[in-house]
């Protein structure tokens, strides 16, 4: 599992974090996506890497600025047997 972390401008109320998560859902096989106005971010869940021009335009086709892009590795919580 990877977890990507945008940095987002232009996002101002719920309404926006609804749009930028809708348009990542749309456009890639995500697991799980938060976007938040008030950290000006979203992060995204997803089993492979996602293409970061891709995520780019995907942002800056809702109406956002993406001004950050990092990646890093997830590991599943839970009982080990």
């Amino acid at each position: 599992m990877i977890k990507t972390t945008l940095g987002i401008e232009g996002m101002m109320c719920s309404h926006c974090e609804a749009h930028v998560t809708e348009a990542i859902k749309k456009q890639f096989k995500v697991k799980k996506v938060s976007s938040s106005h008030e950290k000006k971010s979203a992060e995204i869940v997803s089993e492979e890497p996602i293409d970061e021009n891709q995520l780019r335009s995907a942002v800056e086709g809702a109406g956002y600025k993406m001004v950050s892009f990092k990646t890093e590795p997830v590991e599943k919580k839970g009982l080990f047997h």
